[in-house]
């Protein structure tokens, strides 16, 4: 049987890690244990997704994390499928917002929310402390922003919520996002250089409008004027991821309209979702592009859950539906504004998907492998694993000092 020396020494090369060396005719077997512990333990950070084994990628890049204070934009390499490339702030300064008011949506204060997001430069936003933050109009963001609520209690309700349109690389985590209004038919400043008149707005929590390498996580979104999370008018390279939705009707639509031919090209991934209690359809409604629906817990919908118009190539695997006890609300599926002779072509199917309490999927389509291949971003976990793989979602509650 080989010596322990020589089975540390054996590990040493295959982490790669420099032997040590020395003089003496023996190394001390206690230095070179705590040699290996130590590039072991460098290796788990660097891979970041080993360190914690919850299963759920993008919370065990960071959240193992004590000292997540000091390394925010961390999070920005933490993201996963279509919007995985969305940088936010990451490469700009830290801005803290400490000025809860939102008086002028024309000169806004410095120190404000509104101030934060129009800026030109990369910025990432958090909060001094804890806040509701009633917005006058609609909050326009500028492009390369990160809005990171870890550390606080932060609200966005009551008035008009976020809109991203026709900018990039927009990060929005860790926020409570609800009972958004509509706003408009009012000035309201984009940029530095750049205010314009603003119509009447939906009344979203968050409105994609041809925005791109977007991602949402660990936000608790629920009853809005209109959706909870919308992206049309060519919005792509979009992750929706961790979130607690509840109490809506409309909660995700995903394309502008059937006759829209842009959003061909959508990619959206929705993943470690928890579609909760209140929840009456669209978790989403998808138009046109591709949709890759994955591990997300679905405990509550009315009429259904995923449904669809105009032929979008929908992808579920590995969720869990659990039906309402209705008799006529058990189909997790609705296939919209077409006949059967037409959408029994549309690609939709479900792989590995848990059903509950007489939930069923209508798959249809024959199932190409290209057009299957544009609606996967990540690998699924199994079904069983839901659970613990959403058990934190919506906004966390993290304190300085320990992990998150």
């Amino acid at each position: 049987m080989a010596s322990p020396l020589l089975s540390l020494l054996f590990l040493f090369s295959l982490l790669n890690i420099p032997t040590p060396t020395s003089s003496s005719p023996q190394q001390d077997p206690e230095s070179v244990v705590q040699e290996v512990h130590r590039s072991v333990n460098a290796s788990r950070r660097g891979l970041g997704y080993l360190s914690c084994g919850t299963g759920n990628p993008i919370d065990d890049c960071w959240r193992c994390d004590p000292n997540w204070v000091n390394n925010r934009q961390r999070l920005a390499d933490c993201g996963i499928g279509f919007g995985k490339n969305a940088v936010g702030g990451r490469d700009g300064k830290i801005y803290v917002v400490t000025d809860s008011g939102d008086d002028d949506a024309v000169t806004p204060r410095p120190g404000t929310l509104r101030h934060a997001v129009i800026q030109d430069e990369p910025l990432w936003i958090i909060f001094a402390r804890d806040m509701v933050i009633k917005l006058k109009e609609e909050l326009i963001m500028n492009s390369f922003k990160t809005i990171d609520g870890r550390g606080a209690s932060v609200h966005i309700a009551g008035g008009p919520c976020i809109t991203i349109q026709y900018v990039t690389n927009i990060i929005i985590h860790g926020i409570n996002i609800h009972d958004c209004k509509q706003g408009g038919n009012a000035m309201v400043r984009s940029s530095p250089r750049h205010y314009g008149w603003r119509t009447i707005s939906d009344g979203d929590g968050v409105s994609i409008f041809g925005g791109s390498h977007v991602w949402v996580d660990h936000c608790s979104l629920s009853n809005c004027a209109d959706g909870l999370i919308d992206a049309i008018m060519a919005s792509t390279a979009i992750t929706i991821s961790n979130n607690y939705m509840t109490h809506h009707d409309k909660v995700m639509l995903l394309g502008h309209s059937d006759s829209y031919g842009p959003d061909k090209n959508m990619q959206v991934t929705i993943a470690f979702n928890h579609f909760g209690e209140g929840l009456i359809q669209r978790m989403p409604r998808c138009r046109h592009g591709y949709f890759h629906v994955v591990n997300n817990d679905y405990t509550h919908w009315e009429m259904y859950a995923i449904g669809g118009s105009a032929a979008p190539t929908i992808n579920s695997q590995g969720n869990r539906f659990l039906a309402p006890d209705r008799r006529f609300s058990k189909e997790v599926t609705k296939h919209e504004d077409a006949p059967q002779s037409d959408w029994k072509n549309w690609n939709w199917r479900s792989e590995g998907d848990l059903m509950l309490n007489g939930a069923f999927f209508t798959t249809s389509g024959a199932g190409a492998s290209s057009s299957y291949a544009r609606a996967s971003s990540l690998g699924a976990r199994p079904s069983s694993l839901v659970g613990s793989l959403t058990t934190g979602s919506g906004a966390l509650n993290c304190k300085k000092g320990s992990r998150c």
